[in-house]
């Protein structure tokens, strides 16, 4: 993409993102840059911090995971905790999209999460997840402890946050930004209108 703020935006604790992912390298006609941002510093950033058990809560998850079924991805299942504190994981997700391996990070550590049911908190699970797609444990735990990392996770989001994104996933597209459930039928739509 030609705008470096266009993208699909993401947050590693965000189920919703995570079945987004799942389709957006086949749904979208072009390849989109995979932004790592800290949804919780978006906003409009949907809180998942209903009370464990509450009725808001089941139904949240009872969606999520009839969508995940309507689109034939393995059966979710929840880390525990969740919520979970995303914060080491996105910051490997920056360092992964700084060499070149924010895709595959990123693929690998939402299935950990939501198809494993491990947290992200944990970093033996961040760690699975880069060693899914061979980045070292040495190397991934120094970059993202780099000052130039989490500076780049803070400037990703503020960028997104400055776009109008309010909530992850979403795609911003010539500035437009394109987000919920419609996304990707939206964005790929848009895409081929702009090849055209």
């Amino acid at each position: 993409m030609s705008d470096l703020a266009d993208g699909f935006y993401f947050d590693l604790a965000s189920p919703l993102a995570y079945l987004a992912a799942e389709r957006v390298l086949h749904e979208l006609p072009q390849p989109a840059e995979w932004q790592p941002v800290l949804a919780r510093e978006l906003p409009g950033a949907e809180s998942f911090d209903a009370a464990p058990g509450s009725e808001r809560e089941r139904a949240f998850r009872a969606r999520v995971e009839r969508r995940a079924r309507e689109l034939e991805l393995q059966p979710l299942r929840w880390p525990e905790p969740f919520p979970f504190d995303s914060s080491l994981a996105m910051r490997v997700a920056s360092y992964a999209r700084s060499i070149g391996r924010a895709v595959p990070f990123a693929q690998a550590a939402f299935r950990q999460a939501f198809a494993g049911g491990r947290s992200l908190e944990d970093p033996d699970s961040v760690l699975i997840a880069a060693a899914a797609c061979e980045m070292h444990p040495t190397a991934v735990l120094g970059g993202a402890r780099l000052r130039s990392v989490g500076q780049a996770l803070a400037t990703s989001t503020a960028t997104a946050a400055e776009l109008g994104v309010g909530d992850v996933p979403a795609i911003v597209l010539c500035g437009r930004v394109f987000a919920g459930e419609n996304l990707l039928a939206e964005a790929a739509a848009q895409m081929r209108v702009g090849r055209g």
